[in-house]
Protein backbone atom coordinates (compact mmCIF):
# COMPACT_ATOMS: atom_id res chain seq x y z
CA UNK A 1 0.00 0.00 0.00
CA UNK A 2 1.22 2.99 -0.73
CA UNK A 3 0.12 5.56 1.75
CA UNK A 4 0.90 2.59 4.41
CA UNK A 5 4.38 2.57 6.60
CA UNK A 6 6.78 -0.36 6.61
CA UNK A 7 7.52 -1.41 9.54
CA UNK A 8 9.67 1.86 11.22
CA UNK A 9 10.51 2.77 7.94
CA UNK A 10 8.11 5.50 6.44
CA UNK A 11 7.85 5.57 2.29
CA UNK A 12 8.93 8.62 1.00
CA UNK A 13 6.72 10.40 -2.41
CA UNK A 14 8.35 10.97 -5.42
CA UNK A 15 9.61 14.67 -5.29
CA UNK A 16 7.42 16.89 -6.98
CA UNK A 17 9.61 20.24 -7.50
CA UNK A 18 6.41 22.38 -7.30
CA UNK A 19 5.67 21.85 -3.63
CA UNK A 20 9.50 22.94 -3.16
CA UNK A 21 8.72 26.62 -5.54
CA UNK A 22 5.81 27.04 -3.16
CA UNK A 23 7.46 26.41 0.20
CA UNK A 24 10.03 29.49 -0.86
CA UNK A 25 6.86 31.33 -1.52
CA UNK A 26 5.70 30.51 1.74
CA UNK A 27 9.09 31.74 3.95
CA UNK A 28 8.25 35.28 1.74
CA UNK A 29 4.87 35.94 1.89
CA UNK A 30 2.53 34.80 4.12
CA UNK A 31 -1.10 35.75 3.55
CA UNK A 32 -3.37 34.97 6.78
CA UNK A 33 -5.05 37.44 7.64
CA UNK A 34 -5.06 39.42 10.58
CA UNK A 35 -7.49 42.41 10.09
CA UNK A 36 -9.75 41.65 12.61
CA UNK A 37 -6.96 42.58 15.55
CA UNK A 38 -6.22 45.92 14.04
CA UNK A 39 -8.27 47.78 17.00
CA UNK A 40 -6.65 45.41 19.50
CA UNK A 41 -3.13 46.38 18.30
CA UNK A 42 -3.55 50.30 18.66
CA UNK A 43 -4.91 49.83 22.10
CA UNK A 44 -1.89 47.32 22.70
CA UNK A 45 0.45 49.96 21.46
CA UNK A 46 -0.63 52.50 23.85
CA UNK A 47 -0.16 51.04 26.97
CA UNK A 48 2.92 50.66 29.64
CA UNK A 49 5.78 47.98 29.26
CA UNK A 50 5.16 44.41 30.12
CA UNK A 51 8.29 43.43 32.21
CA UNK A 52 7.86 46.14 34.54
CA UNK A 53 4.09 45.47 34.93
CA UNK A 54 5.31 41.65 35.12
CA UNK A 55 7.77 42.21 38.07
CA UNK A 56 5.46 44.56 39.72
CA UNK A 57 2.38 42.15 40.00
CA UNK A 58 4.84 39.10 40.31
CA UNK A 59 3.28 37.06 38.11
CA UNK A 60 3.70 35.71 34.00
CA UNK A 61 0.11 35.06 32.43
CA UNK A 62 1.15 33.30 29.58
CA UNK A 63 -0.83 32.10 26.46
CA UNK A 64 -1.10 28.58 25.72
CA UNK A 65 -2.60 26.27 23.44
CA UNK A 66 -3.94 22.65 23.52
CA UNK A 67 -1.75 20.81 21.02
CA UNK A 68 0.48 17.63 22.31
CA UNK A 69 3.39 17.77 23.07
CA UNK A 70 3.50 21.58 23.72
CA UNK A 71 0.67 22.00 26.27
CA UNK A 72 -1.64 18.74 27.26
CA UNK A 73 -4.28 18.81 29.85
CA UNK A 74 -4.23 15.94 32.29
CA UNK A 75 -7.72 13.99 33.15
CA UNK A 76 -7.34 15.76 36.44
CA UNK A 77 -7.41 18.96 35.28
CA UNK A 78 -2.81 20.02 35.58
CA UNK A 79 -1.28 21.28 32.29
CA UNK A 80 2.01 19.28 31.51
CA UNK A 81 4.39 19.77 27.95
CA UNK A 82 6.95 21.77 26.31
CA UNK A 83 5.66 24.74 26.46
CA UNK A 84 4.43 24.25 30.64
CA UNK A 85 8.24 23.66 31.26
CA UNK A 86 9.23 26.35 29.04
CA UNK A 87 6.73 28.82 30.86
CA UNK A 88 7.59 27.51 34.50
CA UNK A 89 11.25 27.98 33.96
CA UNK A 90 10.72 31.29 32.37
CA UNK A 91 8.72 32.38 35.06
CA UNK A 92 11.27 31.32 37.70
CA UNK A 93 14.26 32.96 36.38
CA UNK A 94 11.67 36.22 36.40
CA UNK A 95 11.28 36.09 39.99
CA UNK A 96 7.82 35.31 39.69
CA UNK A 97 4.74 33.20 39.55
CA UNK A 98 3.39 31.33 36.35
CA UNK A 99 -0.11 31.75 35.38
CA UNK A 100 -1.10 29.95 32.50
CA UNK A 101 -4.09 30.78 30.05
CA UNK A 102 -5.57 28.10 27.58
CA UNK A 103 -6.84 29.66 24.76
CA UNK A 104 -8.49 27.99 21.04
CA UNK A 105 -5.45 28.58 18.38
CA UNK A 106 -7.77 31.82 16.92
CA UNK A 107 -8.43 33.78 20.48
CA UNK A 108 -4.76 33.45 21.46
CA UNK A 109 -3.47 36.14 19.64
CA UNK A 110 -6.08 38.83 20.12
CA UNK A 111 -5.79 38.05 23.81
CA UNK A 112 -1.85 39.23 23.67
CA UNK A 113 -3.22 42.54 22.14
CA UNK A 114 -5.90 42.74 24.48
CA UNK A 115 -2.90 42.21 27.02
CA UNK A 116 -5.11 39.78 28.87
CA UNK A 117 -1.78 37.64 28.25
CA UNK A 118 1.51 39.03 28.65
CA UNK A 119 3.20 36.67 26.44
CA UNK A 120 2.84 33.56 24.16
CA UNK A 121 4.48 30.73 24.69
CA UNK A 122 2.56 27.99 22.72
CA UNK A 123 4.67 26.72 19.68
CA UNK A 124 3.99 29.98 17.37
CA UNK A 125 5.78 30.28 14.29
CA UNK A 126 7.58 32.92 13.37
CA UNK A 127 6.55 34.36 10.35
CA UNK A 128 6.75 38.15 8.18
CA UNK A 129 3.56 39.03 8.47
CA UNK A 130 3.04 37.62 12.08
CA UNK A 131 5.97 40.13 13.41
CA UNK A 132 3.72 43.13 11.80
CA UNK A 133 1.46 42.33 14.72
CA UNK A 134 4.17 41.37 17.46
CA UNK A 135 7.62 41.30 18.32
CA UNK A 136 9.34 37.79 18.62
CA UNK A 137 12.21 36.82 20.22
CA UNK A 138 15.12 34.73 19.06
CA UNK A 139 13.77 31.04 18.09
CA UNK A 140 13.73 29.07 20.88
CA UNK A 141 12.26 25.91 19.12
CA UNK A 142 12.30 24.31 15.64
CA UNK A 143 9.58 21.93 14.32
CA UNK A 144 7.91 20.64 10.95
CA UNK A 145 4.61 20.63 9.58
CA UNK A 146 3.77 17.44 8.67
CA UNK A 147 0.34 15.35 7.09
CA UNK A 148 -1.74 12.51 8.08
CA UNK A 149 -3.84 10.48 6.17
CA UNK A 150 -6.81 8.21 6.37
CA UNK A 151 -5.73 4.87 5.54
CA UNK A 152 -9.91 3.52 3.89
CA UNK A 153 -9.99 6.58 2.09
CA UNK A 154 -6.47 7.01 0.31
CA UNK A 155 -5.63 3.24 -0.19
CA UNK A 156 -5.97 3.67 -3.99
CA UNK A 157 -3.67 7.08 -3.93
CA UNK A 158 -0.30 6.86 -5.33
CA UNK A 159 1.76 9.95 -3.99
CA UNK A 160 0.81 13.39 -2.59
CA UNK A 161 -0.27 14.90 -6.10
CA UNK A 162 -3.41 12.81 -5.73
CA UNK A 163 -4.59 14.31 -2.40
CA UNK A 164 -4.62 18.04 -4.81
CA UNK A 165 -7.94 17.43 -6.39
CA UNK A 166 -11.35 19.16 -5.37
CA UNK A 167 -12.87 15.76 -4.00
CA UNK A 168 -10.40 15.17 -1.16
CA UNK A 169 -10.99 17.19 2.30
CA UNK A 170 -8.23 18.33 3.94
CA UNK A 171 -8.47 19.50 7.35
CA UNK A 172 -6.00 21.97 9.70
CA UNK A 173 -6.61 23.60 12.84
CA UNK A 174 -7.83 27.29 12.00
CA UNK A 175 -5.33 30.35 11.97
CA UNK A 176 -2.42 27.86 12.41
CA UNK A 177 0.28 28.17 9.35
CA UNK A 178 -0.82 24.53 8.84
CA UNK A 179 -3.71 26.01 7.08
CA UNK A 180 -1.87 28.12 5.26
CA UNK A 181 0.45 25.59 4.59
CA UNK A 182 -2.52 23.02 3.07
CA UNK A 183 -4.04 25.58 1.13
CA UNK A 184 -0.55 26.27 -0.85
CA UNK A 185 0.55 22.72 -1.13
CA UNK A 186 -3.01 21.58 -2.02
CA UNK A 187 -4.95 24.29 -4.00
CA UNK A 188 -7.52 22.05 -5.33
CA UNK A 189 -8.83 20.34 -2.34
CA UNK A 190 -11.45 21.38 0.13
CA UNK A 191 -9.64 22.92 2.92
CA UNK A 192 -11.61 22.48 5.59
CA UNK A 193 -10.81 24.03 9.39
CA UNK A 194 -11.55 22.93 12.57
CA UNK A 195 -11.34 25.09 15.89
CA UNK A 196 -8.98 22.24 17.75
CA UNK A 197 -6.53 19.77 17.00
CA UNK A 198 -8.70 17.42 18.56
CA UNK A 199 -11.31 17.77 16.60
CA UNK A 200 -8.50 17.47 13.60
CA UNK A 201 -7.69 13.91 15.17
CA UNK A 202 -10.90 12.73 15.39
CA UNK A 203 -12.21 13.64 12.10
CA UNK A 204 -9.27 12.00 10.12
CA UNK A 205 -9.22 9.04 12.31
CA UNK A 206 -13.40 8.33 11.37
CA UNK A 207 -12.60 9.28 8.08
CA UNK A 208 -14.33 12.46 7.91
CA UNK A 209 -11.57 13.85 5.85
CA UNK A 210 -8.73 12.38 3.48
CA UNK A 211 -5.66 13.78 5.76
CA UNK A 212 -4.77 16.17 8.33
CA UNK A 213 -1.91 19.04 7.76
CA UNK A 214 -0.01 19.49 11.14
CA UNK A 215 2.96 20.31 13.69
CA UNK A 216 5.34 17.12 13.79
CA UNK A 217 5.13 15.34 16.17
CA UNK A 218 1.86 15.33 16.55
CA UNK A 219 1.18 13.39 12.99
CA UNK A 220 3.59 10.63 14.32
CA UNK A 221 1.75 10.23 17.74
CA UNK A 222 -1.69 10.21 15.74
CA UNK A 223 -0.60 7.24 13.38
CA UNK A 224 1.13 5.23 16.53
CA UNK A 225 -2.61 5.96 18.27
CA UNK A 226 -4.67 5.29 15.27
CA UNK A 227 -2.48 2.17 13.28
CA UNK A 228 -5.57 1.08 11.62
CA UNK A 229 -6.89 3.73 10.11
CA UNK A 230 -4.10 6.88 9.94
CA UNK A 231 -0.83 7.06 8.51
CA UNK A 232 1.91 9.26 8.19
CA UNK A 233 3.13 8.64 4.41
CA UNK A 234 5.93 11.77 4.01
CA UNK A 235 9.33 11.33 5.62
CA UNK A 236 9.84 14.35 5.34
CA UNK A 237 8.08 17.25 6.54
CA UNK A 238 5.89 19.89 4.07
CA UNK A 239 7.40 22.93 6.13
CA UNK A 240 10.56 23.30 8.32
CA UNK A 241 9.75 25.96 10.90
CA UNK A 242 11.15 27.99 13.60
CA UNK A 243 9.33 29.21 16.74
CA UNK A 244 9.57 32.24 19.37
CA UNK A 245 7.82 34.16 22.27
CA UNK A 246 5.53 36.71 21.09
CA UNK A 247 4.99 39.78 22.76
CA UNK A 248 3.07 42.98 22.16
CA UNK A 249 4.88 46.11 19.77
CA UNK A 250 6.63 48.63 22.23
CA UNK A 251 8.03 45.88 24.83
CA UNK A 252 12.16 46.52 23.87
CA UNK A 253 12.85 45.37 27.57
CA UNK A 254 10.81 42.26 27.81
CA UNK A 255 12.29 41.52 24.05
CA UNK A 256 16.12 41.60 25.40
CA UNK A 257 15.26 39.92 28.21
CA UNK A 258 13.59 36.95 26.71
CA UNK A 259 16.40 36.88 24.30
CA UNK A 260 19.15 36.53 26.58
CA UNK A 261 16.97 34.13 28.31
CA UNK A 262 17.06 32.01 25.03
CA UNK A 263 20.76 32.39 24.65
CA UNK A 264 21.52 31.43 28.20
CA UNK A 265 19.28 28.15 27.95
CA UNK A 266 20.62 27.38 24.69
CA UNK A 267 24.02 27.46 25.98
CA UNK A 268 23.66 25.78 29.17
CA UNK A 269 21.08 22.83 27.06
CA UNK A 270 18.04 23.55 29.12
CA UNK A 271 16.39 23.88 25.72
CA UNK A 272 17.76 20.90 23.96
CA UNK A 273 17.09 18.81 26.66
CA UNK A 274 13.61 19.56 27.21
CA UNK A 275 12.94 19.20 23.59
CA UNK A 276 14.17 15.89 24.07
CA UNK A 277 11.82 14.85 26.59
CA UNK A 278 8.69 15.76 24.84
CA UNK A 279 9.77 15.71 21.34
CA UNK A 280 11.72 12.58 21.13
CA UNK A 281 11.06 10.52 23.75
CA UNK A 282 8.24 8.22 25.02
CA UNK A 283 8.77 8.27 28.55
CA UNK A 284 6.16 11.11 29.28
CA UNK A 285 3.63 9.27 26.75
CA UNK A 286 3.74 6.37 29.31
CA UNK A 287 3.51 8.75 31.97
CA UNK A 288 0.10 10.05 30.61
CA UNK A 289 -1.05 6.53 30.25
CA UNK A 290 -0.60 5.85 34.07
CA UNK A 291 -2.05 9.04 35.60
CA UNK A 292 -5.50 8.72 36.87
Amino acid sequence: MLFRSDGNTMKSFRPFSRVHVIFICLALSWSSSYSSLATAETEALSQPGTLQSVLAKKSLRIGVSLFTPWTIKQRDGQLVGFEIDVGKQLAKDLGVKPEFHVLEWEKIMPALLKREIDIIAAGMVITPQRALKFNFSQPYDSSGIGLVTNIPLTKTFNGPHDLNRSEVTITAVTGSISEDVASRVFPNATIKTLSSSQQAIQAVAKGKVHAYVEHEPITTFIALDNPETVDEPLSKPLLETREGFAVNKGDPDFINFLNAWVISHDADAWLSSAHNYWFEGVEWRKDLATNP
